[in-house]
């Protein structure tokens, strides 16, 4: 393997805007939001700042297309300023890339901001794109159905389990202020909620969500000297593979290759395993998606994910905690700051920041975001400073 970013690049400083309908903040207002929390943190400034990368699936009137989106709300003139769209992987990219800049010698200190405004878009829901005929009509919520029915019926698993994930994501996500849906659910109202794509019932399904988050990367020497609570990234891998599974007879629909790619790239650079852990925030943008991401993780065997809710091991106080933000299911999901917002909670974990939903002691915490579906996925290992 080529050389091992590990331990090479330091996160000084993150941030995090309030998720949810926020009709009355612009795009440039959540990029203002989220970077100035970064820059308060890590008690740097915009002068500061060598390069910065910012993460937008969607871009639109309001901003996203390309550098300027970022520089002139920041007024950022005169730096490098590099726009990352990578699916669902967006944010969690252009911290990757970020943290490249760091090891290659090109930069010191680098913004990530990833942000996304879905919520006031003249169409409903993410435009679809790809083949002219099987594409056409698809949704989100109907592609992983596919995946998760072929799930379920190959290990017996029954829409309760995935109601469990439902449950406990919203138990997090009620005591993170930040979060959109900032409400517990039970079993029941769960599995009685209007049916979007069988398997999956409305609270079985992540929100549209506007929001954004920040992080401040720089080299460790940098971060010793401000004198700050400072995360390491350990590994940082993307994966990208086939966008149409559907051409493969060998694609069994019970995991996504390319996180599994992506995990192995990512333990390797890190130099753990999966069992060294602590917790995880993964892409649970339907319940179904966190079982099959646990497992494709390494955390489980593939089939054992869902064991794993039933017996509570992916609680707070469980063997493995899954998404103690509240992850995408509770806490929300615009795309392009999801992968951001993931880093910004697992700096604060391991700060030990976040009350009631505090992980107890972790040493090693993963960000995890998967798209396409499947077809793309980036995963980020970060531990303390020690």
């Amino acid at each position: 393997m080529s050389e091992s970013i590990r331990d090479k690049v330091a996160v000084v400083g993150v941030g995090c805007t309030k998720f949810g309908d926020l009709y009355d903040s612009t795009y440039e207002d959540q990029v203002c939001d989220a970077a100035f929390a970064a820059f308060d943190d890590a008690g740097l400034g915009p002068d500061d700042v060598d390069a910065a990368y910012v993460g937008t699936y969607l871009p639109h009137s309001q901003g996203g297309k390309a550098g300027i989106s970022l520089a002139d709300p920041l007024r950022l003139y005169g730096k490098p300023i590099t726009r990352v769209e990578n699916f669902c992987a967006t944010g969690t990219d252009a911290f990757r890339n970020a943290c490249l800049s760091i090891v290659s010698g090109q930069h010191d200190v680098v913004l990530v901001v990833g942000s996304e405004k879905l919520k006031d878009r003249p169409g409903r829901g993410i435009p679809r794109i790809g083949h002219q005929v099987l594409g056409k009509g698809n949704t989100a919520p109907g592609l992983f159905a596919l995946a998760a029915n072929r799930y379920m019926h190959e290990f017996g698993v029954t829409r309760s389990t995935l109601a469990k994930v439902a449950v406990k994501n919203h138990w997090n996500g009620k005591r993170n202020a930040l979060s959109h849906l900032r409400m517990e659910v039970t079993e029941e109202q769960v599995l009685n909620a209007p049916m979007i794509a069988w398997p999956f019932g409305l609270f079985d399904c992540c929100p549209t969500t506007d929001g954004a988050a920040a992080a401040i990367v720089c080299r460790p020497e940098i971060a010793r000297k401000l004198g700050k609570d400072y995360a390491l990234v350990k590994g940082a891998a993307l994966a990208v593979a086939t966008g149409r599974p559907y051409y493969d007879p060998t694609f069994d629909y019970l995991g996504f290759r390319s996180t599994q790619a992506a995990a192995k790239a990512a333990y390797e650079q890190a130099g753990i395993a999966p069992s060294d852990v602590d917790l995880a925030e993964v892409h649970d943008c339907f319940t179904w998606t966190e079982i099959t991401n646990v497992e494709d993780l390494g955390f489980f065997p593939k089939g054992e994910g869902w064991k794993a809710v039933e017996e509570g091991k992916t609680r707070v106080d469980g063997s493995i905690p899954i998404n103690p933000s509240g992850g995408l299911k509770s806490f929300g999901h615009p795309i392009g700051a999801s992968g951001v917002r993931m880093i910004y909670e697992c700096v604060k974990q391991l700060r030990g920041q976040c009350g009631e939903r505090q992980v107890k002691d972790p040493e090693i915490a993963l960000a995890h975001n998967v798209g396409g579906p499947g077809a793309v996925s980036c995963v980020v290992v970060l531990g303390g400073a020690g």
